[in-house]
């Protein structure tokens, strides 16, 4: 399964586009953009596991700074800030990583 079978390529490109400049990644318009926002829960769970590199259940903060590269390779990583205020955003249960439950809530909210 890829990303594009989910989600149309050229939103994910103009998603990719709105926040090339460093700092600028703001999750909320990324996923409206990229039209995840508007996907059921299970859509959502199954980027979810495409963007869970590792297979862990968990996607780490070393996975969310490639996290834009994920969708596009060659697009660039996040910020440290970027990356810390994505968990931060997510993490209800303060673990440092960001649980598939946590990944739909923030989508869907």
């Amino acid at each position: 399964m890829s990303l594009t079978s989910i989600l149309s390529a050229e939103a994910i490109e103009n998603a990719i586009k709105d926040c090339q400049a460093p700092d600028s990644f703001c999750y909320k318009k990324f996923f409206k953009l990229c039209g995840l926002s508007s996907k059921t829960p299970k859509e959502v769970k199954d980027v979810f596991q495409i963007l869970d590199e590792d297979n862990s259940g968990y996607i780490e903060e070393s996975e969310l700074k490639f996290f834009l590269q994920r969708f596009v390779p060659g697009a660039r990583t996040l910020t440290d800030a970027e990356t810390k205020s994505f968990v931060a955003a997510a993490d209800d249960d303060s673990d440092g990583k960001i649980g598939a439950e946590e990944f739909q809530t923030m989508v869907l909210s």
